[in-house]
């Protein structure tokens, strides 16, 4: 059995204090969430490692990434609405400034 894809959508506007999750999911949900994205001329950058920070369910286990080493309850879940937390501020610009750089329509 393969990995279970993962897939999270993220926003930015010049208004609030931070990007915001805008959906995340597993599965059929992680399909239609690249499906929609794609429809809609929005980009769809692979970052796994984000992807699964972001996933609402991540928290669940322990995880690490690098010097970021999560066990289970640690740390806040994301949920969609919410603003990225600090921690994932760099890799959110990192594709944010891709998909700017690249002439990506907003919503």
């Amino acid at each position: 059995m393969g990995k279970q894809k993962i897939a999270s959508a993220i926003g930015y506007s010049p208004e609030n204090p931070a990007p915001g999750l805008l959906a995340t999911g597993r599965g059929r949900n992680a399909e239609r969430i690249i499906a929609v994205a794609e429809e809609a001329g929005v980009a769809v950058v692979e970052d796994e490692a984000l992807a699964i920070l972001l996933d609402s369910w991540a928290f669940d286990g322990p995880l690490a990434f690098g010097p970021l080493a999560l066990g289970s309850g640690c740390a806040p879940r994301v949920r969609p609405g919410d603003f990225i937390p600090m921690w994932c501020w760099e890799a959110a610009a990192k594709i944010l400034a891709f998909v700017a750089k690249e002439g990506y329509k907003e919503l």
